[in-house]
């Protein structure tokens, strides 16, 4: 696995937290020449610290920067002077991304329009300012959607628009790159223990509650493995964990089973608040 990284740069958007981080930390102990980029300077200085802890040797570059991947111009400016100073990517990661769980109504256009440009044009704009760089030599590309950008679920309206966007980016991408020796990856995580998804529990439905209940919760760490794996392996969709692979195929081949079964949790929960609101009225 090492010699598959040893010495490639690699870029992570998103890279100061979470699976971003963690990635970081993985590929580093490869022998990968890391640099990060999210938004808050503090948080970017201590996981660059935590990546240098990881690294094979001294001869290793580890950086950051600072930037807004929703904003355009500001990723332009920062990937071109990350180009000049570290040199092109080998493999971007394009982890970068935010959720608002809610009830459609309850979400509103500014919680929507966020999500969009964090998930999905700042995955554009990131892919765009590096791809030219790119071409010269090719590389591989990682977009980040999630088990909910292969399937539609309860209170996440917002952000499975944007994670099956990223889907159909992908694929779109994946064609058109490959003349240039650039392939493209999609990172499917079902529930992960990040500090994204601890926020994400403050806005939840009790519904969407009640449908991930049984669901393992993935780590970070655990998540990173895998999506080195899969990359080792050629894979284009890379879904983390027994259980994520087991949901999309039923998905996949028995659409109405899983319609069902959640409209069943769905509706449970439902008869249980209703219930719950008409003893407090009385």
């Amino acid at each position: 696995m090492a010699q598959h990284f040893t010495g490639k740069n690699v870029y992570i958007t998103g890279g100061s937290s979470g699976i971003g981080l963690s990635t970081a930390k993985q590929l580093a102990a490869l022998g990968a020449n890391i640099l990060i980029f999210a938004r808050t300077r503090e948080r970017l200085e201590a996981a660059a610290a935590e990546i240098r802890k990881h690294c094979r040797s001294e001869g290793q570059k580890v950086s950051f920067m600072e930037v807004d991947v929703g904003d355009s111009e500001n990723v332009n400016r920062v990937m071109a002077g990350a180009v000049q100073e570290f040199g092109p990517p080998d493999l971007l990661i394009n982890c970068a991304g935010r959720a608002y769980p809610h009830y459609f109504e309850k979400i509103g256009y500014e919680q929507f329009d966020r999500t969009m440009k964090t998930n999905l044009y700042g995955m554009w704009n990131t892919t765009a300012a590096l791809v030219p760089e790119m071409k010269k030599k090719g590389g591989c590309i990682v977009n980040v959607s999630s088990l909910a950008g292969l399937i539609g679920v309860f209170g996440y309206t917002a952000y499975c628009a944007s994670k099956f966007g990223v889907i159909g980016f992908s694929e779109a991408l994946r064609s058109e790159l490959k003349r240039y020796g650039i392939k493209v990856a999609v990172l499917c995580p079902p529930d992960t223990d990040t500090p994204g998804f601890a926020v994400e529990n403050q806005t939840k439905p009790e519904e969407t509650k009640e449908a991930s209940k049984g669901a393992k919760l993935m780590s970070p760490d655990e998540v990173a493995r895998q999506l080195i794996i899969g990359l080792k392996k050629d894979r284009f969709i890379i879904i983390p964990g027994f259980d994520g692979k087991i949901t999309w195929l039923i998905k996949r081949l028995f659409p109405s089973l899983v319609e069902a079964v959640l409209d069943g949790q769905i509706r449970k929960v439902q008869k249980r608040l209703k219930n719950t609101q008409a003893g407090a009225k009385t």
